[in-house]
């Protein structure tokens, strides 16, 4: 099976909010803005993205799912907004990337509604502002 990436989130962190519980687990909320490249959309990540970070007491367990909506122009030029649940789990086997995920987009844009049905998976890298989070489509 092959892969064709579809974009780039490019997320600057806002601010971060920490929980820790009694029995050592912890959660983390992160804020984030940021702008989107690639070849099928170009845009701006809109105000209230957040990324949730579940982390077990031992570092055993790590999850997150981050929800934010783009706006921005598909390929054909349209003005469309594609909204993104991105879930998934940092597994320390992976080197050059810091987690892996399964993204569902839903988008009002015509030429870009193949979107809407198609699975994807992300892949985050870090950088100097924030992460990377690079989106491809199964093909």
């Amino acid at each position: 099976m092959e892969l064709e990436e579809m974009f780039t989130v490019h997320v600057k962190i806002e601010k971060t909010i920490e929980l820790q519980s009694n029995d050592g687990d912890s959660v983390v909320m992160i804020s984030f803005t940021g702008h989107v490249t690639g070849q099928y959309f170009q845009g701006e990540v809109l105000e209230g993205g957040v990324d949730t970070q579940v982390i077990g007491k031992y570092g055993d367990r790590h999850t997150l799912s981050a929800r934010y909506m783009l706006r921005g122009k598909d390929y054909t030029g349209e003005v469309c907004q594609i909204y993104i649940e991105n879930n998934g789990d940092v597994q320390k086997k992976l080197k050059d990337t810091l987690f892996r995920t399964n993204p569902k987009l839903i988008t009002n844009s015509k030429a870009l509604s193949f979107l809407n049905e198609d699975l994807f998976v992300g892949e985050a890298l870090p950088t100097d502002l924030g992460v990377d989070i690079k989106i491809y489509r199964w093909l």
